[in-house]
């Protein structure tokens, strides 16, 4: 193997096996990621700090670990990331390791502790490379703050890599780490993943329970990978859940298939039973703004839906009912959170526009009236629930639009307002936030690439559950990027 040539090039599976066998060595793993980072970021502002010296300690550690065991014949111990690269979104916290939460309004210092994801993939074995770029608080599907670089598309620099998940997709699709994990409170880890060329899987709710946030009255926001392939997805999903307990979600949670029925990574190489695949493009945003897909976003759900059908599924053309109030009383649950984020007065103006406009808004709106919105999102789950359950799978475009220009949503030339700025976001990704308030579990994969060598995809939404299926669907219709960041 020509390590400068290959190491980034192998999928994330290929690369755990090697580095299990001894073929390589966590230390010169770390270190070819790491020079991949330096000789690349600063055009593509994926990561916000690289925590090198912190990588090195850890891949030493883990040699000195193979090595212990190795001497013992007792290598089947090694923990199952063993060695292998990473990097977390800036929400997240690592121990020793600012958060900015991509926010100048805040005074961002080290984090005492590891978040619970954080965590729970270093217990399994896996080396942080450092923090990615994310909007401020999460709040945007375009990773651009006033703290850092925007995070910039491997497949076109002038492009945004999308958000929240933003530097954590670029980094994958630029193989500047070989997966990652996100989150998602409203497409933010499949919004990213399909600008970028990769896969993007949203667990369903109770899942990854490390993944989920104390603060989000809606529970809507849950955690899932980031990776080249549907399998690199399911690797890093099996890790993601090791910690999930045994003995089934907790009380409002979907039911799950649970861990005893085999990993993800075993899952996704079966085929599939035959699926019942409602293909639509009705979205909850449609009664509040123009919801136009662009010619690419149809000709990838045409490819994707021909592809299901040419594998033996039936594929049926039917729209889901949304009901009207679905915009407000999202919205509503959205920024309830940034409404009693902790910001000194004198700070407030460092706020990015969109923000200090959502948290007046929140700040505003009374108990009763949030109260009001939950219980409807309560509902709209129940409804659409019912809605979905003759379908395996309910198929759409992952984004409406092609990859947008960075600052094409709100940038320094920007003279629209807050309200612009999130019609523009909503017009762009106008099928994911609905998936997070019913607790679904959904994924993106690319099925056509644009003359210009964008990425395009799909959306399968699935029963609780599904992950597996999910993924499934995912290896049969994801088109990869030739290379890493080409």
């Amino acid at each position: 193997m020509t390590v400068d040539a290959g190491i980034a090039a192998l999928g994330a599976v290929a690369l755990r096996g090697a580095l299990r066998s001894g073929e390589l060595s966590a230390r010169e793993v770390a270190e070819h990621f790491l020079s991949r980072i330096e000789a690349e970021n600063r055009l593509l502002g994926a990561f916000l700090t690289v925590t090198a010296e912190q990588a090195h300690d850890a891949a030493a550690a883990a040699d000195a670990l193979h090595a212990r065991l190795a001497r013992s014949g007792r290598l089947g111990e090694l923990p199952p990331l063993h060695g292998m690269p990473t990097a977390f979104k800036d929400l997240t916290d690592v121990a020793g390791v600012p958060t900015t939460h991509g926010s100048a309004a805040l005074e961002a210092r080290p984090a005492l502790e590891d978040s619970p994801v954080v965590a729970l993939l270093r217990s399994a074995g896996a080396i942080s490379l450092g923090k990615t770029q994310v909007p401020e608080f999460g709040l945007t599907a375009y990773s651009e703050n006033r703290i850092a670089p925007p995070s910039r598309n491997p497949h076109g620099p002038a492009l945004s890599s999308g958000g929240s998940s933003g530097g954590s997709a670029a980094a994958v699709a630029a193989g500047l780490v070989p997966f990652a994990p996100g989150s998602d409170g409203g497409g933010s880890v499949r919004i990213p993943a399909a600008a970028c060329g990769i896969v993007g899987l949203k667990a369903g709710r109770g899942l990854v329970p490390a993944g989920q946030s104390a603060g989000d009255a809606a529970r809507l926001v849950v955690a899932g990978p980031l990776a080249r392939s549907a399998e690199d997805a399911a690797l890093l999903l099996d890790a993601l859940v090791a910690g999930a307990p045994a003995a089934g979600p907790a009380r409002g949670d979907h039911a799950h298939t649970g861990r005893h029925a085999g990993t993800f990574a075993d899952a996704v190489v079966r085929e599939p039973g035959r699926l019942r695949v409602a293909v639509g493009l009705s979205s909850p945003w449609d009664a509040r703004y123009r919801i136009e897909p662009e010619p690419e976003a149809l000709e990838a759900l045409r490819r994707g839906a021909e592809a299901l059908a040419a594998a033996g599924h039936l594929v049926v053309e039917a729209d889901p009912r949304f009901d009207n109030r679905y915009p407000d009383a999202f919205t509503a649950a959205w920024t309830a959170g940034v409404g009693t984020a902790r910001i000194r007065p004198e700070r407030e103006p460092l706020l990015t526009p969109l923000t200090r406009s959502f948290r007046r808004r929140a700040q505003q709106r009374s108990p009763a009236k949030l109260e009001e919105a939950l219980a409807f999102l309560r509902q709209f789950e129940r409804d659409m629930l019912a809605q979905l359950a003759d379908w395996d799978v309910l198929l759409s475009p992952a984004l409406a639009q092609t990859p947008r220009p960075v600052g094409w949503f709100a940038g320094p030339e920007w003279r629209g307002t807050a309200d612009d700025d999130y019609r523009r976001q909503c017009e762009f990704a106008p099928w994911s936030s609905w998936v997070n308030v019913c607790g679904l579990p959904a994924v993106v994969a690319t099925t056509h690439w644009t003359a210009a060598g964008l990425p395009m995809g799909v959306q399968a939404v699935g029963k609780p559950g599904s992950e597996r299926l999910l993924l499934q669907v995912a290896r049969m219709l994801h088109m990869p990027s030739p290379a890493p960041g080409q």
